[in-house]
């Protein structure tokens, strides 16, 4: 009697459904969307941003570096940029290293 109930336990336990392969990609499905959403998209959103930003500089923006120094574009290369940061203190930057426009913010 006692082989009995170990046999049925063991065929009980043997009859657990197995996951089918939806709700196995669901999960990971889910957590792609949510990453797309909440890390991927904000990040390209702000590099368009950013880009648009050093596309459109011009002479006469009042601009913050990467650095925290602020200046006004006194010429615009394309790859470089020379601000004046004083009375009689020009600095040459990269571009890239242009954080913020200054003027751009007052505007809006």
């Amino acid at each position: 009697m006692n082989l009995s109930l170990i046999e049925v336990a063991y065929a009980q336990g043997a009859k657990a459904a197995q996951p089918s392969i939806v709700e196995i990609l669901v999960m990971p499905l889910a957590f792609l969307v949510i990453m797309y959403f909440l890390v991927i998209r904000p990040q390209q959103k702000r590099q368009k941003e950013q880009g648009d930003l050093l596309a459109n500089l011009k002479v006469g923006d009042e601009v913050v570096t990467s650095g925290g120094i602020i200046g006004r574009i006194k010429a615009v290369a394309e790859q470089f940029v020379t601000l004046e940061a004083g009375p009689s203190t020009t600095l040459k930057i990269q571009k890239s290293h242009i954080s913020s426009a200054l003027k751009a913010k007052a505007e809006k």
